[in-house]
């Protein structure tokens, strides 16, 4: 455990650490794209945040290499070269996309370049973990199409929910933690050294996630743009086919002794692919809406539009952060829920838990004066955004009531005080 968790810190601290000269080098090569009509941020806002994530992505893999059980990984298996080979294609993909523009059947296109580079160095689905019948294999062929497929779907899933401040990193996060739980217990409880690779992945998707997020958090000085989202896209993928078809149930059956225990600690996994699409509900949720959506109105399923899910928590009237975590206690209830019930054989207890947490949630998201800031413990190590506002001052007076108006409301009374200022000007430039 002490060695992933070092990956992770130096993932995040190197992550960290790149995001700001990379948002200078991004505003001077002009990777500022006008905002456009289905844009929720208001100034134009520098792109290429994937360039520090790539970045934390390869310090943490060099660190991993130089550990002693991490660095076997490198030795038996093929993983980490396959994982670098796809991000690698990827990111450049990301970054012509960010900076030019790249047409949207020229980015499927080469999403699915960069799956078959992985699946052709043995990134792909081997069988089908049935328990009691043991795994069930696949052809090469149907391997090659479900990974493929998988990498395209996590993608562009992640690249729908990349529409508001933190959104897309902070939701990815939650993905990988776990998943990160779930693969590190099937390697430490029940000594399955295939599922080693996955808690890598897991634990470096998670620094680069947690190393962006304080850059990212609304209002946001930097986005990730496709050369990020498309990325933790794919290695969210990378870590479910690295575990998939590997995981013999017949070896967690001899460590439960009974096979009803053991369909319960392979439940992500007893339909191939189900915790990773588990963790992406939302996600998965929003892009298929979007698809039928647009298909529906004879449009492209590429079209973009401003109907995705944290677009309409935006139109209901809650504020941009609030938007945000509502999406982030969702998905965390959805993934931590799926792993929870792979844990514990009283699925009951599991369902109470679930229904109480809900109702928590939704008591406190909708609470009408609840602003989301850093805890009081951390707030000397934060940027002054993400402070709570001192009793008293014109700033802690004024944020509620505007928290509590809906973002068209936002935007009239921001153009009528620029209307107020210039009026003001001009009558002190006429004496």
């Amino acid at each position: 455990m002490r060695e992933y968790l070092l990956v992770l810190v130096v993932t995040a601290a190197v992550t960290y650490l790149l995001t700001g000269p990379v948002r200078k080098f991004a505003i001077l090569a002009g990777a500022m794209p006008p905002v456009r009509a289905r844009d929720v941020h208001r100034e134009p806002t520098p792109r290429l945040g994937g360039i520090a994530m790539f970045g934390g992505l390869c310090a943490g893999l060099l660190v991993a290499s130089q550990l002693t059980n991490l660095g076997r990984l490198f030795i038996q298996s093929a993983d980490v070269k396959a994982l670098l080979s796809g991000a690698g294609i990827m990111f450049v993909l990301g970054v012509l996309d960010d900076k030019w523009g790249v047409d949207a059947l020229v980015k499927l296109g080469g999403q699915m370049i960069a799956a078959g580079v992985m699946v052709w160095q043995g990134v792909t689905v081997i069988s089908i973990p049935v328990p009691g019948f043991g795994p069930v294999a696949v052809t090469p062929t149907q391997g090659m199409i479900i990974s493929v497929t998988l990498v395209v779907v996590m993608v562009n899933a992640v690249n729908f929910i990349d529409g508001l401040d933190g959104l897309a990193a902070g939701m990815v996060c939650i993905a990988a933690m776990a998943f990160f739980l779930y693969s590190y217990r099937l390697w430490f409880r029940y000594g399955i050294n295939d599922a080693a690779p996955a808690v890598l992945f897991s634990a470096v998707l998670i620094g680069m996630c947690l190393g962006f997020l304080p850059h990212n958090l609304h209002p946001a000085r930097i986005f990730m743009g496709d050369s990020g989202s498309m990325m933790l896209g794919l290695m969210l993928a990378v870590a479910a086919i690295s575990i998939t078809g590997r995981v013999d149930p017949d070896l967690i059956t001899a460590e439960t002794g009974s096979k009803t225990a053991t369909v319960h600690a392979l439940v992500p996994i007893y339909i191939p692919l189900l915790l990773p699409l588990t963790v992406i509900a939302l996600p998965l949720a929003d892009l298929l809406l979007a698809v039928v959506r647009r298909t529906w109105a004879g449009k492209s399923p590429f079209a973009a539009d401003k109907q995705h899910l944290h677009h309409r928590l935006l139109e209901v009237g809650h504020s941009h952060s609030r938007a945000v975590l509502i999406m982030y206690f969702w998905a965390a209830l959805i993934a931590f829920g799926t792993v929870a019930v792979s844990i514990t054989n009283t699925a009951r207890y599991v369902v109470l838990t679930f229904a109480g947490l809900c109702m928590v949630g939704i008591v406190v998201l909708l609470m009408p004066r609840f602003r989301p800031h850093a805890p009081r413990a951390v707030q000397a190590f934060v940027p002054p955004r993400y402070r709570k506002a001192t009793p008293g001052t014109p700033q802690s007076r004024q944020e509620p009531a505007m928290a509590e108006l809906s973002a068209e409301d936002q935007e009239l009374l921001g153009r009528l005080g620029t209307g107020a200022t210039a009026v003001g000007s001009r009558r002190d430039g006429n004496g």
